[in-house]
């Protein structure tokens, strides 16, 4: 049975200490991850929304 999965790649970036503390906190109270939520920006930055 062919699984069609998505390739990703790593990245890194480097964030304020303050941003990523509030971000990963926000993550956790959204039930979430940083990378979801960094990845939805961009697809909708992508997109042209905002």
């Amino acid at each position: 049975m062919a699984k069609n999965k998505i390739k990703l790649k790593n990245t890194s970036l480097r964030l304020e200490e303050k941003t990523l503390k509030a971000l990963k906190i926000r993550a956790i109270k959204e039930d979430t991850s940083v990378q979801k939520i960094l990845e939805t920006l961009i697809e909708n930055y992508l997109k042209g929304k905002k």
